[in-house]
């Protein structure tokens, strides 16, 4: 090589040299920067060239205040690949920032050590969704054979030997809690440890036993609990009746019936335990007892209920109706079961008459649910007699109208002057926010809830006392009595809430025109007003919930109300737009409106759901869970089987119910290491949810 060229290649390694050096300089110099940014592109760049000497500055960021540095940093001692990280790198995956916890996930699979790997299964347990989902995915590229099966694993017996040390040696509050989390695993070797508690001294560690016993699902443990519902401690009743329940065992049904016609505070328990029973002859005797038996408001939505299932036998009904003595649970069935017990009208008109105001009530709630217009004539004289005696007492003592605005000097948010003015601004403050609140509810399209100015100084009619007439309006309205339509639209202004409530109830039962003057009664101040209301329009079909679904996107405080109605009483198929409206704004409302998408499998409303499902924050999230499973569409598969690694048990059962209707065997891995989950009800989704993708895929063949 001639001497010309060889010095050129000299000069230039010393250029390059000394501006690599400089280039080296400005990053350590960036380094000591304000700006997180800055800090952490120093450190991302220094990384790049990989010298031993930086791990000190790494280690330096990795305690940088600004997670964005240390997510860097975490990154950076990943690439050294160096052991000594390794402890500092488990600290940085129990870090506040779950970016910074995945950073440091993936750093540690790169060191590729046992060390690493512990660190990586112990905090699988400790994490949330987002860390679990990049801990399995950091494992797997450390070549870790069935990465989620094994951290899977390990945290399910974690949670097993944690909540057995504590039932042994925790304090009681620590015993309670692990006798219902070890009931809550399903595993057979918990029976054995529960059973002995079930009789323990501290009643409320024995009814922590119950229940674990319940959600254990070993129906070995029934005759143990079946006497605890002689006991005198409610609340280790209420764990017996809640056990029964998940047990699902028949041989209870005799003992949870004496029990819902005991008229005590667990009766309704008792109740909804026989409801909640699977369907046998045996469960629906028992429930049309109930309907005759237990006490009147809890009796009627029993009623209710067989109703749907077929109704009961007539002749107890009558045999009840025969005597006023026994009147009571003739009545109450009668209500709830409505017009399939039309034959019995004439045995229930004659109480209308009758002297004892309960019996009278109840045979005015009689015929309105049996709705037939023959009871028209009795219902409208005892309407004329009511109401004559309501109006003597209702009289006017002041008979010229109530003024609706204060008179000069005597409103009160107008200070005279020389008093403290703090009191006029706050008045003005509040009035100018309210004022905008109204102007905004204009511009939106949402008539203002203005409160109602009283019509009367002093009422002297208590409410109780207006129940009698109140239940007539409705009964007039049912029956579609000839002029109901004036009548109940008078009554529908009327001072008292109670009448006025009534009235529109009525109203909504007289067909389109009813409901039309009805729904207008949506924008009350009063609650009760508007849930009374809200579910008279959706049991009226069509016509009413269609009116509930053109006011929902009208009314803003009161959506729950509505959205409750329509998930007991169903939603029209237009409604799908409106209720994705209201899963995108948020809020409590998501999870109602999601299961009326569900239950109306609504394709189009999928990426509205999935859209709420990506909100880590969002409420409602295994109702959004459960309607895209209903829907059934498996372009949302993936979304969903991210789910499969909560932390929350509930919300994996829920992706797995879902993936289980979704059909797709695109997660199946996931579903198999879900399989050694430490809850039992998570193993079971996991299992039906495997089988039915298996299916699925060997039809596809």
């Amino acid at each position: 090589m001639r001497t010309g060229a060889r010095t050129f290649l000299v000069v230039l390694s010393l250029l390059v040299s000394a501006g690599c050096s400089g280039s080296r300089d400005q990053l350590l110099a960036d380094l000591q920067s304000p700006r997180p940014e800055v800090r952490a592109l120093a450190v991302k760049k220094l990384a790049e060239d990989a010298r031993p000497d930086d791990l000190s500055l790494f280690t330096r960021a990795a305690k940088d205040m600004a997670s964005i540095v240390r997510g860097e940093a975490a990154a950076a001692l990943g690439k050294s690949q160096d052991p000594r990280v390794v402890d500092l790198l488990g600290e940085l995956l129990e870090d506040s920032d779950v970016d910074v916890q995945g950073q440091a996930a993936m750093a540690l699979a790169q060191v590729k050590n046992d060390k690493a790997k512990a660190y990586l299964t112990l905090q699988y347990g400790r994490r949330g969704r987002q860390t679990r989902q990049v801990i399995v995915q950091a494992l797997k590229q450390a070549n870790v054979p069935g990465a989620m099966a094994e951290v899977v694993a390990a945290e399910s017996k974690a949670i097993w030997d944690r909540n057995l040390l504590a039932l042994n040696e925790g304090s009681l509050p620590e015993r309670v809690g692990a006798a219902e989390e070890l009931g809550k695993s399903g595993r057979p070797e918990a029976f054995n440890r529960l059973l002995p508690l079930v009789r323990d001294s501290q009643v409320i560690l024995a009814a922590a036993a119950v229940r674990g016993l319940g959600d254990l699902g070993d129906k070995r443990a029934v005759p143990a609990i079946l006497p605890l519902l002689d006991e005198s401690f409610p609340e280790l009743r209420e764990a017996a009746i809640t056990a029964l329940t998940r047990l699902q065992e028949l041989q209870a049904i005799p003992r949870l019936q004496a029990v819902a016609v005991e008229k005590s505070s667990v009766s309704p328990l008792a109740i909804d335990a026989l409801l909640a029973m699977p369907r046998q002859p045996q469960t629906d005797a028992a429930l049309c007892s109930v309907a005759l038996d237990a006490e009147t408001s809890e009796a009627i939505p029993v009623a209710r209920a067989m109703r749907e299932r077929g109704g009961c036998p007539m002749e107890p009904i009558v045999e009840r109706l025969s005597r006023p003595s026994t009147a009571v649970g003739g009545l109450q069935a009668v209500i709830g079961l409505g017009p399939v017990v039309k034959d019995l009208l004439p045995k229930v008109l004659p109480f209308i008459t009758q002297g004892d105001a309960m019996l009278r009530a109840l045979a005015v709630d009689a015929a309105a649910a049996i709705g037939d217009v023959a009871a028209a004539p009795v219902l409208q004289k005892a309407y004329e007699q009511e109401l004559a005696s309501v109006q003597a007492l209702r009289q006017d003592w002041v008979t010229q109208p109530l003024p609706e605005r204060y008179g000069p000097g005597f409103d009160p948010s107008r200070k005279e002057e020389g008093q403290d003015k703090r009191g006029e601004k706050h008045s003005g403050l509040m009035a100018r926010v309210k004022a905008l609140n109204a102007a905004k509810a204009r511009d939106l399209g949402r008539p203002v809830v203005r409160q109602r100015t009283p019509a009367e100084l002093f009422d002297d009619v208590e409410s109780s006392r207006l129940e009698p007439l109140a239940g007539l309006l409705r009964a007039l309205g049912s029956v579609k009595a000839p002029g109901a339509l004036e009548l109940l639209k008078g009554f529908s202004g009327d001072s008292s809430v109670t009448l006025r409530t009534a009235a529109l109830v009525g109203l909504t039962r007289l067909g389109p025109e009813g409901v039309t003057i009805a729904k207008a009664g949506m924008f009350e101040a009063d609650r009760d007003l508007l849930k009374a209301l809200a579910q008279a329009l959706a049991e009226q079909g069509d016509a009413g919930r269609s009116a509930l679904l053109e006011l929902l996107p009208q009314i803003n405080s009161e959506k729950l109300v509505v959205l409750d109605a329509l998930v007991k009483a169903g939603a029209p198929a237009s409604a799908a737009g409106e209720l994705q409206k209201v899963v995108s704004e948020g809020g409590p409302e998501v999870v109602l409106a999601a299961t009326l998408l569900g239950r109306m499998k609504a394709k189009e409303a999928v990426p509205t759901l999935v859209k709420a499902l990506q909100e880590p924050s969002g409420v409602g999230r295994r109702d959004l869970l459960t309607a895209l499973g209903e829907i059934g569409d498996t372009s949302a598969a993936e979304e969903v089987a991210r789910d499969l690694f909560h932390d929350l048990p509930e919300i994996r059962a829920a992706a797995a119910g879902a993936l289980t209707k979704m059909g797709t065997g695109a997660q199946a891995d996931s579903l198999d290491a879900l399989k050694s989950d430490y809850y039992r009800r998570v193993r079971e989704a996991a299992v039906t949810a495997l089988a039915k993708t298996t299916t699925a895929a060997e039809g596809a063949r």
